[in-house]
């Protein structure tokens, strides 16, 4: 495994503060469906984004393929730039936060 896929995978891991459970529980919620980009379709890119999540916490670590690792990369990008722009106030009933808990970050941990 090349230097940048480890960096990749820790990074991951530092993004996604949700367990595995947390983020599968939180996407049966109407608030989780209910946010993000949907480009004419039933789910929303961060909802499916949430299920692959689940998925990859679920896997060995010598077990990821190529694309396990760019879609770590599109979570710890996505994470990064969404946490960017978070909003003043509170937060905890907000779009912006129930789209980061789509990509497994609750930003109130």
């Amino acid at each position: 495994m090349a230097d940048d896929d480890k960096s990749t995978i820790e990074a991951f891991h530092d993004v996604v503060n949700m367990t595995a459970r947390e983020l599968s529980e939180w996407l049966q919620t109407n608030e989780s469906q209910q946010v993000g980009q949907k480009d004419d379709r039933d789910e929303s890119i961060g909802h499916e984004s949430g299920r692959r999540i689940v998925a990859l916490l679920g896997t060995k670590r010598s077990e990821y393929t190529e694309y396990d690792i760019a879609h770590m990369r599109r979570v710890v990008s996505y994470v990064h730039r969404h946490t960017a722009q978070r909003p003043d106030g509170d937060i905890e009933h907000t779009r912006w936060r129930y789209s980061l808990m789509n990509w497994g970050n609750d930003p109130l941990k």
